[in-house]
């Protein structure tokens, strides 16, 4: 059985002579243990050394700096699933092995931190122009009913704020509470049938994403399809469009479902998650800075205490254990993006959990409405910067993640400080900062205000 040789290990032979080789399939992983008998200890004990592999992903084996020094003499190695079970059958036929260990050189940056790093700037720079352009078509609709209005009182809400959100900083706090239940709760019950569960409701959430990005698309060609409407059941009303656009979407999801397991399939839990977040972009608001900054700081905290603080009180870091799954038999939750690390010889996937792109995403798509509604260009807005120091916070948790030698780190860590802290040190240096803070809108004159003296004015010239 060859191996390819990046870099010896292991200084000496390991003959196979003096080596018993035992598999075991447990809950979807092979686990190899390779027992060294020693001569002169060969009648009281044999020595373990062992061989886990996820699938066809290779796990570093990394230490904690306060766990035990053990004084360990045997090779531990790790094999990819292929080569485990090559390696059941040729133990099973009793052939002649000839193993040689080696620790793979990973690659300083592979190319999927790249496209990971573009997919997320680019969910947010989409989801970001969706709900700038919503709103600002919203406001240029209440406008034209307020001038054909002026003798009524106008209603304030802006037209088409139905369908919107806006958060407050009592819901910002309760979500630290919430969301940290729930992690706890997919570390405790985590397993297959739990993974399960989470695929279907992935499923129905990224099924509304994707009809709701389709709809919005489609309609700019089939206007007609997307203002007519038709009532059914259980569902209540629906434009023909979304109709002709729902099935195709259900269909693509439970596609997804059946064949996430394959080595593509992680094209399909993409387009479903960037959907997801798009749309629950563009329908939950900050209504204000001040929000937007409570929500991130606690988003901050939580980030950190689950990803560091949680190994003193569970012994291991409850966030990484859920995101990659390791009591599922899974490949992890399906809620984040993720692309195969391609010239990467431990294989395995880049991700981001949908988190590190909504919240922040919250806040930046907040501040391309702001630039808009107060018409400011790109370089005088917030939106660009904003935009600028996520992708530099996201980029140095990358920089982080390899500076630590396979330790996961949170993203939020650095993506809160970089936006956060511009657009509050911005909003101070451009005198903004308490309108941000408090009214998250531009201060301009109502419409209905500015429409009666303009009628007023006419009114004078007229007399004159």
């Amino acid at each position: 059985m060859d191996f390819r040789r990046f870099s010896k290990i292991y200084p000496f032979g390991l003959s196979w002579k003096n080596v018993v080789g035992r598999t075991h399939f447990l809950n979807n992983c092979w686990m190899s243990s390779l027992t060294y008998k020693d001569d002169m200890l060969e009648d009281k004990y044999i020595a373990k050394g062992q061989t886990r592999t996820f699938h066809a992903e290779l796990y570093k084996m990394v230490c904690e700096p306060d766990e035990t020094d053990l004084d360990i003499h045997i090779p531990a190695v790790m094999l990819p699933q292929d080569a485990g079970t090559s390696l059941e059958k040729m133990l099973i036929s009793n052939s002649s092995v000839s193993v040689q260990l080696y620790s793979p050189t990973r690659p300083l940056v592979d190319i999927a931190e790249v496209f990971l790093w573009l997919m997320a700037v680019g969910t947010i720079l989409c989801a970001s122009y969706w709900s700038a352009w919503s709103a600002r078509e919203a406001a240029i609709e209440q406008d034209k009913l307020l001038k054909d209005a002026l003798d009524e009182i106008p209603d304030t809400r802006p037209v088409g704020s139905g369908g919107i959100v806006d958060i407050n900083t009592t819901s910002a706090i309760l979500f630290v509470f919430v969301a940290s239940c729930f992690l706890v709760m997919l570390y405790k019950l985590m397993s297959y049938w739990f993974v399960e569960l989470l695929v279907v409701l992935f499923c129905i959430g990224g099924v509304e994403g994707l009809q709701t990005c389709s709809v919005a698309l489609l309609s700019r060609w089939f206007k007609r399809a997307g203002k007519s409407y038709i009532k059914v059941p259980f569902f209540g009303t629906l434009s023909y469009l979304t109709l002709a656009v729902s099935p195709f979407c259900i269909a693509f999801a439970v596609v997804w479902a059946v064949y996430r397991n394959v080595s593509f399939a992680w094209i399909g839990q993409d387009i479903l998650g960037i959907a997801l977040i798009i749309t629950v972009l563009q329908i939950v608001h900050v209504p204000n800075l001040k929000v937007g900054t409570v929500l991130l700081s606690c988003a901050f905290l939580y980030d950190i205490f689950w990803v560091f603080v949680s190994k003193k009180l569970f012994h291991e870091s409850v966030m990484i254990v859920v995101a990659r799954g390791d009591r599922s038999g899974e490949d992890g939750i399906p809620m984040l993006l993720k692309i195969p690390r391609m010239f990467d010889p431990w294989g395995g996937y880049s991700i981001i959990g949908f988190g590190d792109i909504l919240l922040p995403g919250l806040l930046i798509t907040f501040s391309l409405r702001y630039d808009w509604l107060a018409n400011k260009t790109l370089r005088a807005g917030y939106f660009l910067w904003a935009m600028i120091a996520y992708g530099l916070g996201l980029l140095i948790t990358y920089v982080a993640l390899n500076l630590m030698d396979g330790h996961g780190q949170p993203a939020l860590l650095y993506i809160v400080p970089f936006t956060l802290g511009t657009f509050l040190t911005l909003g101070k240096k451009r005198r903004d900062l308490r309108v941000l803070w408090t009214r998250g809108e531009p201060e301009r004159p109502c419409p209905h205000i500015r429409l009666e003296h303009q009628h007023r004015e006419e009114l004078d010239d007229n007399d004159h």
